[in-house]
């Protein structure tokens, strides 16, 4: 039900669904019974066995469908609820962040839907990783969102615009933000992707300073974590991914620390983040070259003039490799679920037959 004066739902309690980011393409996906029937809420916490909604009268947790889990939604999701609590439907995402599922699993694991920007925070020290950024790049770029890498702990660093020139080669007109996340101007910085019911999502390792940014962002005062000294690695103080009002009007949907992202399926990112790369290919004498020792290889030139980095290279290669298993993997597990299920209709029909047989 679009209006909430009805039963307990108070419409005073909460922000609008406009303010919540709900416009026409999630009002073009309902008909005129959901309209007058349902109610939109926004997903704004998500774990193990809780749905929480956020709507215009305030957050209430809700019901998933009868053998649906809680990991068939992400945080950021527009769903429609009846009178029960109970989720009826999940609409349509605008973008949605996904990931290959840990260790053998080919399953996908939704991280947010319907985000603007997706803040890529990592500190100036022995966490800065050019292959981890790489990938959520091509994380951003597969969601067909905006991503922005932003370089925390700058005031603890002599060297901190090396930093930030290093992380603005990986990709043409990438924005790249060095900033204090313990001081006020950081929320200045990042200001340009905070406008009202716009949605940034914050990934990053642990201690690299999320935490700290999200309390600027949004006025709250979450306890953090420091680092540990001998590695300047940090532990984790979000466990859960939430979202959360931002000052300007925006929302910000805060993640735990992710060390090891696994891309899913067949990535469009990589070329994207890669596409130096890939346009030097294009140049190569043979359409198959692999950039070893063919003859006249535009890429082996490029790195034997300095215009392209061998490290670069070999980063592209390895995230090429890993995302051509990916592809094979799960194509493999759906050749086998297909497999299966043939086989278990023809026992069912083989049964129905014999049952039929002996009447």
């Amino acid at each position: 039900m679009m209006s909430s004066n009805s039963g307990s739902f108070d419409s005073n309690n909460g922000p609008s669904l406009n303010d919540l980011g709900f416009g026409p393409f999630f009002m073009s996906q309902l008909d005129m019974i959901e309209l007058e029937t349902l109610t939109p809420f926004r997903i704004s916490e998500i774990q193990r066995s809780i749905v929480v909604g956020l709507g215009d009268g305030g957050t209430r947790p809700l019901r998933t469908p009868h053998k649906v889990p809680t990991s068939a939604f992400a945080v950021g999701d527009w769903v429609l609820a009846d009178e029960g609590d109970q989720i009826t439907r999940r609409l349509d995402p605008r973008s949605e962040l996904k990931r290959r599922g840990a260790g053998t699993d080919v399953s996908e694991q939704l991280m947010a839907a319907n985000i603007d920007s997706l803040l890529i925070v990592t500190s100036c020290n022995e966490d800065f990783n050019l292959a981890r950024i790489e990938r959520f790049l091509a994380l951003a770029k597969d969601a067909e969102v905006t991503p922005v890498v932003v370089l925390t702990k700058v005031d603890l660093c002599d060297n901190a615009d090396r930093y930030i020139s290093d992380a603005g080669d990986l990709m043409d007109e990438l924005d790249v933000i060095g900033v204090n996340a313990k001081s006020p101007d950081a929320l200045d910085a990042l200001s340009p992707w905070c406008g009202k019911a716009q949605t940034l999502a914050l990934v990053g390792s642990s201690g690299v300073g999320k935490t700290t940014l999200l309390n600027g962002l949004t006025g709250r005062q979450e306890a953090t974590a420091a680092i540990r000294e001998n590695d300047a690695k940090g532990r984790h103080t979000t466990t859960y991914r939430s979202l959360h009002p931002a000052l300007g009007g925006a929302w910000v949907i805060d993640t735990p620390g992710i060390r090891a992202l696994r891309l899913h399926e067949k990535s469009t990112g990589i070329e994207q983040v890669f596409d130096d790369i890939f346009e030097l290919a294009t140049q190569c004498k043979f359409n198959d070259c692999k950039h070893e020792s063919e003859p006249k290889c535009a890429v082996q030139a490029a790195i034997a003039s300095g215009e392209l980095e061998a490290e670069r290279l070999e980063r592209w290669r390895k995230l090429e490799r890993e995302d051509n298993r990916n592809t094979e993997t799960i194509a493999q597990s759906r050749k086998r679920s297909k497999e299966f299920g043939k086989m278990v209709k023809s026992v069912m029909t083989d049964s129905y037959a014999r049952k039929g047989r002996t009447k």
